[in-house]
């Protein structure tokens, strides 16, 4: 499919042209070149997209477990067939790395082979009564109309995240991808699973403005659940939303991850997890690494083994085979981060290499001296900066990663697995490695994190729980006797 196709909404099975005005220009982040400029889609557009999903939704939900992963194992190899492509979208529409987007796409068709699963997977249960002659049955079922916000950073990935288990668990959904990856967090998915052969009205993207559409998409009466992957802060606005009707989501929000490096923790292993889990995707992951706290005993050794690994990154143009710093999604993320910087420089942050841009590419930075009050350790930066806070015990590293508000995922670094566990559970977040880096995602592990990182959790059984739901039906053999 050419990329001009890529310029129409997805509804109900047809390609469109979005009824707003305005438009959606889809920028490539390293050459500052428009691909696509983009019709967007106003309210009627998302009304027929929503009344589309609705009106198919039971239909779909009715088709055998078998027929449902068939459509499913086609999606999978459609997917494996158009990987060149999938990956070529992702380097040029969100500054992937080659490195990145072949990390993007595995964790992508794992999730499509761990939703196949799910239409087998959708057991109920026989219950025993404390009422004589009375069993309890447990059926589960879909929730309906899913809303999925696509995110920019991960598109493919996290927009499949949700759409592939929501429809395989007979549910049908709406996609409002993020406007600067319409392609990879949408329309591009829309063109897989028609080539796949689902059924219209199964899966419709609509590419529109948050200011147009955003909290129409959310309070849309179809809509039973809302995913979104995004800031802590949009994915607030849409709690408070959704709450206001009753709605269900499904949140993974921001992040403020924290490697902490232990006394006798092995520091060529730590240094290699350390930059893979910061610098992957230039630090724009949810899961990236803010704050590398080192223990006192071996941060001189860290600091000068971490600088020398940092500086042999290569950094530049993000399609080329061995990039692996390649560019920041727009010039805002750019202002924003070098504005943080020299703020944390300036309450007493030193800089141990790094620290400056040349266009959208921000050369990977390492910060020494740094305390949990400065903005670069307060903020999640979203990008290439490594801040790292010298600790004195096992204690003060515990209390220095728990001082945020953010809980999404960790690390741990340690000869001893056992003390590692233990500092673990001490560590208040969703997720958290032992002796490996913070970005890990399974298909089938759950995933999600605590405080002001999210609620519920993705992957395997939790993304199946989150959207399906349950209905007690009580059914007695015989009658009751009643008191009156």
């Amino acid at each position: 499919m050419s990329p001009k196709t890529f310029t129409k909404q997805y509804i109900n099975g047809q390609w469109k042209s979005g009824s707003s005005e305005k438009y959606v220009d889809n920028v490539n982040p390293y050459t500052q070149q428009t691909i696509v400029s983009i019709p967007s889609a106003n309210e009627d557009d998302l009304n027929e997209a929503y009344g589309a999903a609705e009106e198919v939704q039971k239909f779909w939900m009715e088709i055998p477990p078998a027929q449902k992963q068939d459509y499913f194992d086609q999606l999978l190899k459609v997917v494996n067939e158009r990987k060149e492509e999938i990956i070529d979208w992702l380097v040029k529409e969100a500054g992937s790395t080659l490195i990145k987007a072949e990390v993007e796409f595995q964790a992508a068709a794992g999730i499509i082979r761990e939703a196949s699963s799910f239409p087998t997977r959708m057991t109920g249960q026989i219950l025993p009564s404390n009422t004589p002659g009375k069993e309890n049955r447990v059926y589960r079922s879909p929730k309906g109309v899913i809303g999925v916000i696509g995110p920019w950073n991960f598109p493919f990935h996290l927009a499949m995240r949700s759409i592939a288990p929501a429809i395989a668990t007979g549910n049908t959904v709406v996609v409002k991808p993020a406007s600067e990856t319409p392609v990879t967090s949408g329309l591009l998915i829309a063109d897989l699973f028609e080539e796949a052969g689902f059924p219209q009205g199964v899966l419709n993207v609509i590419v529109g403005r948050g200011s147009e559409i955003g909290d129409a998409f959310v309070t849309h009466p179809a809509a039973k659940l809302i995913s979104f992957t995004g800031s802590t802060e949009v994915g607030s606005h849409i709690g408070e939303l959704a709450g206001k009707y009753i709605k269900d989501t499904a949140l993974e929000l921001g992040g403020n991850n924290a490697m902490i490096v232990l006394d006798d923790a092995d520091i060529d292993k730590a240094v290699d997890a350390a930059a893979f889990g910061k610098y992957l995707h230039q630090g724009q992951i949810c899961m990236s690494l803010n704050r590398i706290i080192v223990d006192e005993s071996v941060h001189e050794d860290f600091i000068e083994r971490f600088k020398e690994k940092v500086e042999s990154l290569k950094v530049g143009d993000p399609s080329e085979r061995d990039t692996v710093i390649g560019p920041l999604i727009n010039s805002g993320a750019v202002e924003r981060i070098q504005a943080d910087l020299n703020a944390s420089i300036e309450e007493g942050a030193e800089v141990l290499t790094g620290g400056k841009a040349d266009g959208s590419v921000f050369q990977p930075t390492v910060l020494t001296g740094v305390t949990n009050d400065m903005p670069v350790a307060e903020k999640e930066m979203f990008g290439p900066v490594s801040s790292i806070i010298k600790v004195s015990s096992e204690e003060e590293a515990i209390k220095v990663a728990n001082g945020t508000p953010y809980g999404l995922s960790g690390s741990v670094f340690t000869r001893n697995v056992h003390r590692g566990v233990e500092v673990a559970k001490l560590v208040e977040t969703g997720m958290i490695h032992i002796n490996d880096q913070s970005v890990n995602d399974e298909a089938h592990v759950a995933f999600g994190g605590e405080k002001e990182s999210g609620t519920g959790r993705f992957g395997g059984e939790w993304a199946l729980d989150k959207f399906t739901t349950v209905k007690w039906i009580g059914v007695m053999n015989g009658y009751r006797e009643f008191p009156f």
